[in-house]
């Protein structure tokens, strides 16, 4: 599972012209579901996102962490995180889980957050979607499961 995290002051996501989830001060999360991915890599992108210290203290330090400023994580489904772009023009998707796991994984995923606590909102699975973000300093990690040592 991979996952691009962005520290937002706000972002949104639409779809058709309406807005479908939102979110104040905290992260915005790109998250792509790989064939081999089961809950356990959504169990830990999730608890090392929360714990992420990637917010700044008094201090200008990054010591905070999403849990520590209590805030939100707006989650957005977006398959082409795992795009192979190693041969040719054209990226390849053959990596990407087949949307009905894909989509209960990202399900899984969000309730994951949502247990620990965190507010959490979400994209539409599987939907066209614009998003919209206030990207706070910028601040961008990028997170796989499958890279945890």
């Amino acid at each position: 599972m991979r996952a691009v995290v962005q520290r937002v002051q706000e972002a949104r996501v639409e779809v058709d012209g309406r807005t479908v989830g939102a979110i104040g001060r905290g992260l915005l999360i790109l998250v792509g579901v790989e064939h081999a991915d089961r809950e356990e890599d959504a169990d830990y992108l999730a608890s090392k996102i929360i714990r992420l210290r990637i917010f700044e203290d008094g201090e200008h330090q990054f010591n905070l962490s999403l849990a520590d400023i209590q805030g939100e994580a707006l989650v957005v489904s977006q398959f082409t995180l795992l795009a192979d772009c190693r041969k040719g023009r054209r990226p390849s998707f053959s990596g990407a889980a087949a949307p009905e796991q894909a989509r209960r994984l990202y399900e899984y995923f969000i309730g994951a957050i949502k247990r620990a606590a965190i507010a959490a909102a979400a994209g539409e699975f599987q939907a066209s979607m614009q998003v919209f973000l206030v990207n706070d300093g910028p601040v961008t990690v990028l997170l796989d499961s499958r890279k945890k040592f």
